[in-house]
């Protein structure tokens, strides 16, 4: 099981956007976009994981924040 998160930055951080990809045998299973809001099954072995995930909310508002305290935290030190 892998889990790799990308921050995309437009004009600055004017807009953020982060995906976060969870991988299982190479494959990717589930997929959190926070242009979305929520995470996505991207194949059968993912969705119970989607499901339960989106049903914490707790797991949900930690994963919208991360544009914050993620993306736009690590730019700016980057700058």
């Amino acid at each position: 099981y892998q889990l790799k998160g990308e921050c995309y930055f437009t004009n600055g951080t004017e807009r953020v956007r982060l995906v976060a990809r969870c991988f299982y045998n190479e494959q990717e299973i589930v997929r959190f976009d926070s242009d979305v809001g929520e995470f996505v099954a991207l194949t059968e072995l993912g969705r119970p994981d989607a499901k339960y995930w989106n049903s914490q909310k707790e797991i949900l508002e930690e994963y919208r924040a991360y544009v914050d305290t993620v993306c736009r935290h690590n730019y700016e030190i980057e700058k």
